[in-house]
């Protein structure tokens, strides 16, 4: 696949967030076997929105899981910071979790009892730590929650409720965001609104994002898509246009 190049006028290089290198996932043995990831090697750049694209089967969750220490690669090594995550036990991967990688999910999966800053302040309470109060003012602030800080999440819309959990991810500074289809459960305006409230936190606060998402339309708000096919990278765009991602998809078939 052709890799689709267009100029970056942002004055700095970005560093490295995070590094896959001849990353393998196989589930299953004998004949069973299905290889879910078949040599990755990828580097996410710090302080950029990237989104992971692919066939459904591709890989691209399971390379999302991999990224994040939610599930552990057959063989290869992924790199968050300067962690290596093959070393640790689940014991220093929760921990590492806890304090290094803020999660969105689709489901939102806010706990329905606590108010809308008691879910965004709950990671800190987890790892017993005082919250920066002036970050978590300048989120509300990004993030528009101010006058809703105060509901509990059947008291919020469905847009309303992805702020909250963005806000969550974004509360103790983690080195990296994963986003997973974060859109996938709300309509075409409210997932415009999301999105552009993902790539905010991008370009105002500094926060480096990873999304996986089969929609083009989200997609288009990344600084760069990777598309990945038969558990492999088959292509990069950078400052994609919905053209190129859905050329980039008919031509491996996506």
């Amino acid at each position: 696949m052709n890799t689709v190049h267009v100029l970056d006028h942002r004055p700095t290089v970005p560093g490295i967030a995070a590094q896959a290198r001849g990353l393998t996932k196989v589930y299953g043995t004998g004949e069973a076997q299905v290889h879910a990831l078949a040599g990755v090697d990828l580097t996410i750049e710090s302080g950029r929105f990237t989104a992971i694209m692919g066939p459904s089967g591709s890989g691209k969750s399971t390379l999302m899981h991999c990224l994040a220490g939610l599930d552990q690669a057959t063989s290869g090594d992924v790199v968050v910071g300067d962690q290596q995550l093959a070393t640790m036990s689940d014991n220093d991967l929760t921990r590492f979790r806890r304090h290094h990688v803020g999660f969105v999910f689709q489901a939102f999966n806010l706990l329905p009892m606590l108010t809308a800053k008691q879910n965004m302040l709950l990671p800190l309470d987890l790892a017993g730590a005082d919250p920066d109060w002036a970050w978590f003012d300048e989120l509300v602030t990004v993030l528009a929650l101010g006058d809703r800080l105060g509901h509990r999440p059947s008291q919020l819309s469905g847009g309303q409720q992805q702020r909250v959990a963005i806000a969550r991810a974004l509360i103790s500074r983690p080195q990296i965001v994963f986003a997973d289809e974060p859109t996938g459960n709300l309509d075409s305006r409210t997932s415009a609104e999301v999105l552009g409230f993902l790539r905010r936190s991008v370009r105002e606060l500094g926060q480096t994002t990873v999304m996986v998402t089969h929609e083009p339309s989200a997609a288009v708000y990344a600084d760069r898509v990777v598309v990945i096919a038969d558990g492999r990278v088959a292509g990069q765009i950078d400052d994609p246009s919905q053209d190129d991602i859905l050329d980039a998809l008919r031509s491996i078939g996506g």
